[in-house]
């Protein structure tokens, strides 16, 4: 099947939009600049920590897909999505440079009528004042009128079994009315449904806004933690009842950090809230250190030299993402402190420390029943948590899974 969409970059954005395509029966290829990348794709292996299994990328190039790094492919298609993964850079701001050089790889073999949409999580402003005038230069083609282009803000839901890729609304927004339009037709193939924003700068927003409610919520839900637990008051209980409420409220529930891979948004700085949210849940890998430390001294015990379990080191439940997971701090500091410390989670077969290899529990119900201090930072499935605490010397829960009075909690 001739390639009609082009996908640059392969990661937690790309892999899904592939994969919708190529299920709706859309030729596509996935742009990729590392050779070896591609290789490996052809051959049927998912990126390492990809959500994607193996068996769906088979089916993928069973139906066509195929993965490349010459840029020359791009040129043949009538559509390219832009990807590429935007890290927070210099100051907390997107670092822009992969969305760059997809647009650069683009830019020389773009062709008239093809339509450009950027998905990546960028400021807004980026796709009309970034995006553009490389796609130009590079083209020699004018946006809006020799070729479409659009951005449609990444709306997943990883690892979820009710929000997948055709159930969930895609916002678009175009340089002109007729980018719009051309984008609305590409997205209502792939979508149950289509949101037009008035253009470029409202559709980057929308991802700033959606981002910026999650990160604020977590905070929120946070210092509600801390504070509860200095005044003795069961944070969870009142989350139980406060979410009762059929108005005006929205559950989120405390951690040891935020996670994920869309950082706070704070174009210009000019987002107070935002700031203050970012350093609450920045500092909650310390706090929750701190409580641990803590816990063992009122046990007779000295954080140095005591062996602490760490559960679940992945940022979302049931999935293999690492990505901003607050482990990696937390085990850092314990480390600092002269713990020793072993993990287990069902999705991570390594994990290293600041270039340290953490040492893996091969039983888990030996592995609690031997640690002084269990540490439950992510809530798998697979976990049996009132058999844990059960076996455990002392268990600290940072995500209220457990049975009220089994553990400690957050």
């Amino acid at each position: 099947m001739p390639a009609d969409l082009a996908v640059l970059d392969l990661g937690p954005l790309g892999l899904p939009a592939a994969r919708a395509a190529t299920a709706a029966g859309i030729g596509t290829v996935g742009f990729l600049a590392d050779p070896g990348a591609a290789t490996e794709l052809n051959a049927g292996r998912p990126p390492a920590g990809s959500l994607l299994a193996a068996a769906d990328l088979r089916r993928m190039l069973a139906a066509g897909f195929r993965a490349t790094s010459d840029a020359a492919v791009l040129g043949r298609v009538r559509t390219a999505l832009i990807c590429a993964p935007t890290p927070p850079g210099a100051g907390r701001a997107p670092d822009l440079g992969a969305v760059r050089a997809a647009a650069g790889a683009l830019a020389p073999v773009l062709r008239p009528r093809t339509l450009v949409v950027v998905e990546s999580a960028v400021h807004p402003g980026t796709t009309q004042d970034i995006v553009r005038p490389l796609l130009e230069r590079g083209s020699g083609l004018r946006a809006g009128h020799d070729f479409h282009l659009a951005h449609a803000p990444g709306r997943l839901d990883p690892g979820s079994r009710t929000f997948h890729y055709a159930n969930v609304p895609r916002v678009i927004g175009g340089l002109t009315p007729a980018c719009t339009e051309a984008a609305a037709a590409f997205y209502g193939r792939l979508t149950d449904k289509v949101v037009r924003a008035r253009g470029l700068r409202e559709a980057e927003a929308v991802k700033l806004l959606e981002t910026n409610f999650r990160h604020v919520n977590i905070a929120l839900v946070n210092e509600m933690a801390v504070l509860c637990h200095e005044l003795n008051i069961d944070l969870w209980d009142v989350v139980r009842c406060a979410e009762t409420k059929p108005f005006g409220f929205l559950a989120f529930r405390p951690g040891p950090g935020a996670g994920g891979h869309a950082a706070p948004g704070d174009p210009g700085g000019r987002l107070r809230l935002v700031d203050v949210a970012r350093q609450v849940n920045e500092r909650m890998p310390r706090y929750v250190t701190e409580r641990a430390a803590a816990l063992l001294n009122e046990h007779g015990k000295s954080v140095r030299g005591a062996h602490v379990l760490l559960l679940g080191v992945t940022y979302r439940p049931d999935l293999p993402d690492l990505t901003g997971s607050p482990a990696g701090e937390i085990a850092s500091r314990l480390l600092g402190l002269g713990a020793r410390l072993t993990f287990h989670d069902p999705f991570t077969a390594e994990w290293r420390v600041a270039g340290r290899p953490v040492a893996r529990a091969d039983s888990l119900h030996d592995a609690v029943a031997a640690a002084d201090l269990t540490l439950l930072l992510q809530h798998h499935g697979t976990y049996d948590l009132q058999g844990l605490a059960t076996k455990a010397q002392l268990l600290f829960d940072t995500r209220g899974a457990t049975p009220a009075g089994a553990a400690h909690r957050l």
